[in-house]
């Protein structure tokens, strides 16, 4: 068992996040999960949240039929385990089956086994997932050791309305599989995202080919509310972006430069 002692000292201040940047096994759960639960126990114990990417049980698939799980399913169970025995949040998308519709859904499972979840509302037209997906129509506050977290999936980088920080969130979080073809508007929308939120940004994106031929590279980052780099990784390298992430430090920026004070006011029409 996990020591409680540095998550105590900093539950308010200090979050210490990970992000773990890997290939996917096709549609292939198990596998997926004995990957990543492998990579877990090389992460240092002081770890409070882990973050997987986008579809992290079966790569970004449209055959849902062929991996769709239920809540009370193996891979939620595997999450609940892993967060309760090392006394971590862990989250990542998968894809979920509920009331014969499928959602490219966003799970935050607490160390205590609770579940906060997201359904991804921008669906990837261009890859059919608006025909297989059921779209989300609201957006999720997580509140997790007194910090609240946004999250967010890969194609809903593209639409900062979406994001913008109308809830006073303190991170922000994207998972994807977003390919090695666009990546320059990952790396400069994730920055971008943070720095219009003045918000802690961290992107994991997966690397190697799908079955579909699809090529990613990564790019997994984490960055701080004025858009700096607080770790990254490059093209294909598989590994953890890991980052101390201080609440008070970017209070106090936004307390200093007063941003948020000024955005418009707006409301979305579903």
């Amino acid at each position: 068992m996990r020591t409680n002692y540095f998550t105590h000292i900093f539950m308010n201040e200090t979050l210490f996040v990970a992000g773990i940047q890997s290939p996917l096994f096709w549609e292939n759960p198990i596998k997926n999960q004995e990957y990543f639960e492998t990579k877990i126990t090389l992460l240092p114990a002081i770890i409070d949240l882990v973050i997987l990417p986008e579809m992290f049980t079966s790569g970004f698939t449209m055959n849902a039929e062929n991996v769709a799980e239920k809540m009370n399913g193996n891979t939620i169970s595997w999450l609940q385990k892993l967060a309760s025995k090392n006394n971590f949040a862990i989250a990542g998308s998968l894809i979920i089956e509920e009331n014969s519709k499928f959602y490219n859904r966003f799970v935050f499972v607490h160390p205590s086994g609770k579940i906060d979840f997201y359904d991804k509302h921008h669906r990837f037209t261009l890859a059919g997932e608006d025909k297989m997906y059921t779209s989300g129509n609201k957006k999720t506050i997580v509140n997790f050791k007194g910090w609240k977290i946004c999250p967010l999936i890969c194609y809903d980088l593209r639409f900062p309305v979406w994001s913008r920080n109308t809830e006073n969130y303190d991170l922000l979080v994207y998972v994807a599989s977003w390919p090695i073809a666009r990546i320059k508007a990952w790396d400069t929308l994730l920055k971008a995202r943070a720095i219009e939120n003045m918000s802690y940004v961290i992107g994991v994106n997966r690397i190697g080919m799908d079955d579909n031929d699809y090529e990613y590279c990564g790019n997994s980052l984490i960055v701080d509310y004025l858009g700096t780099q607080l770790s990254d990784l490059q093209h294909n390298e598989e590994g953890v972006v890991l980052a101390k992430i201080n609440k008070k430090k970017q209070e106090n920026m936004r307390e200093k430069l007063g941003f948020l004070k000024d955005m418009d006011s707006f409301s979305i029409q579903l």
